[in-house]
């Protein structure tokens, strides 16, 4: 008996080629993926790969988010976390409404601590909490930025709007990150915080890396790179400037763009030479250890999984660093581990993302994509197996 719901991705895709008529020669054609691949993912004996689903989604004129399946929503709704989205909607609404008459905001100072106490839990995983009390924060924040003058409020509903963006692309609801985004760059302005408007570029980046389309976002990349140009000197800027090379090392690498990744990447390093182990600037987690683990996404997104799997053993992760990216560190080994042939390891790493951020891990598709992938091949598997995949479908 299956503990995953057939409805994985592979099964998606072909419903999708059915739906437009295509055989499998016809959309391998269309898309660039290889007809063996093709077929295998379809039989639910190979996860896709961020490239495979991308080249995909164009051939089909459909989403990335339409074949991931995101956002999950029958277990969401089961975990009581899609009716905290409604309320995050609502609050990013009433951005320019000014000064709420019935909201009584707490000094920025206090504001500040709470805006930063939810940054905090986002990256320790604890998801569900900040869904429920960030669009309580943001309503009270807006109040506050509109009423106190000056760009510290901005500055803090700017970092509010962020954690609204991470907190709905880890849960899959891409319209409502993007939203948030636009509301960041809207509070950016005001604040005058060019480092916040290259951090802006960064994260809306990221959204277009989620949906396949890398050409957008590396010119978003570079954007990103000349906006922060114009910020003074300062660590900020340095961390920033660092993590949007990061970002285009992946969003080459996804690309197939050996080149230009390895050349993200080293710039990078070097810029992580001087600014050291950053975590909490701007909670971007930059430094030697962020550019390690890239280094095992690039060369996982180049199809190298011997090469990410050798690079990841090489890796320390110290044990105070982000749960979050720890965990999606996790998964992304996991992903390698499983193209290289190496099962029990592979399900030995989707544990570890499960221990250090459940929350986060359970909406991650990498993980159900890779369990999925896992699942033909289970009898080779410990027996706790099967219930890891009625874990990501139980109720928490």
């Amino acid at each position: 008996m299956h503990a995953l719901p057939q409805d994985h991705t592979g099964v998606r895709i072909a419903r999708l080629r059915r739906e437009r008529h295509l055989t499998q020669k016809a959309l391998a054609e269309l898309s660039g993926v290889p007809y063996n691949t093709l077929t295998k993912i379809e039989q639910n004996r190979l996860a896709a790969t961020p490239h495979a689903v991308a080249c995909l989604a164009r051939a089909m004129r459909v989403e990335v988010s339409t074949i991931n399946g995101q956002p999950y929503t029958s277990d969401l709704r089961a975990d009581a976390l899609d009716v905290l989205i409604a309320p995050m909607r609502e609050a990013l609404d009433v951005y320019d409404l000014g000064a709420d008459p019935d909201i009584s905001p707490r000094p920025l100072t206090e504001l500040h601590e709470a805006s930063e106490a939810l940054c905090a839990a986002v990256r320790a995983g604890e998801i569900k909490r900040v869904a429920s009390e960030v669009a309580g924060l943001i309503e009270e924040a807006t109040t506050a930025a509109h009423s106190a003058g000056g760009s510290e409020g901005w500055l803090i509903l700017s970092a509010l709007y962020r954690t609204s963006y991470d907190v709905s692309s880890k849960l899959g609801y891409t319209d409502l990150a993007q939203l948030s985004l636009a509301r960041l760059e809207w509070a950016a302005q005001r604040a005058s915080s060019a480092v916040f408007g290259g951090a802006y570029h960064y994260f809306r980046a990221l959204t277009y890396l989620r949906d396949g389309k890398f050409r957008t976002g590396q010119r978003l990349i570079d954007m990103g790179l000349r906006t922060i140009e114009q910020a003074e000197p300062s660590r900020e800027r340095d961390v920033v400037i660092g993590q949007l090379h990061l970002g285009g090392s992946v969003m080459a690498g996804r690309a197939h763009n050996e080149e230009q990744a390895i050349g993200h990447l080293s710039e990078a390093e070097r810029i992580a030479s001087s600014t050291g182990e950053s975590p909490q600037v701007l909670w971007m987690a930059f430094g030697a250890t962020n550019v390690s683990v890239h280094r095992v996404s690039v060369l996982a997104e180049l199809d190298k999984y011997d090469k990410a799997v050798d690079a990841a053993a090489e890796l320390t992760i110290p044990a105070d660093w982000p749960k979050s990216r720890t965990s999606h560190h996790w998964a992304e080994l996991a992903r390698a581990q499983m193209w290289t042939g190496k099962l029990e390891a592979s399900f030995a790493s989707l544990l570890k993302a499960r221990k250090t951020a459940p929350q986060q891990a359970k909406y991650h598709p990498l993980v159900r994509d890779t369990y999925a992938s896992l699942e033909a091949a289970h009898r080779r598997l410990p027996d706790s197996f099967l219930s890891y995949g009625s874990w990501l479908t139980s109720q928490a």
